[in-house]
């Protein structure tokens, strides 16, 4: 086990936390564009929420366990985007009948994002985000504790 498996795999937790907020702001941004894409009808369909799963990468938890208990030497390796899905929840109908997408009934296709939900995500990241912050900054202090002794 190198001293910079645990820097690898602080780096790649906070690579994938960006890049979850990042999609979670687009959700956020595009929270009332009723115009995202066209269809294969040609015709304007709502943005849909896109939801970002993370997976380890190459470590279970198993392995953890067995590392601990001294039968296997396999570290665990950070994480990883698994993929970008988009959400396949219904879309919402608004009552707005002056909008220039409203249908004959006078109902709105709007997107399928929640903005508290978006919120609550975001700051979980954010939060994750911080820790992986705090643990590089201790396995930094660590190994410059390592050279001031061996000075």
């Amino acid at each position: 086990m190198s001293i910079f498996d645990g820097l690898n795999a602080n780096a790649s937790a906070l690579t994938a936390n960006r890049f979850k907020m990042d999609v979670v702001s687009s959700n956020i941004a595009n929270a009332n564009t009723t115009r995202a894409e066209q269809n294969e009808d040609g015709e304007w369909v709502p943005y849909r929420r896109k939801i970002v799963s993370q997976e380890s990468r190459g470590a279970s938890f198993d392995s953890f366990l067995q590392k601990s208990l001294g039968r296997s030497d396999n570290p665990g390796q950070g994480v990883r985007i698994n993929s970008v899905e988009e959400d396949q929840s219904p879309f919402k109908q608004v009552y707005q009948p002056s909008h220039p997408d409203a249908n004959e009934d006078g109902y709105v296709q709007m997107p399928n994002v929640d903005p508290l939900e978006e919120m609550l995500e975001l700051m979980s990241t954010s939060r994750s985000y911080e820790a992986n912050v705090t643990a590089l900054n201790a396995s930094k202090g660590m190994m410059m504790k390592a050279l001031e002794i061996g000075r």
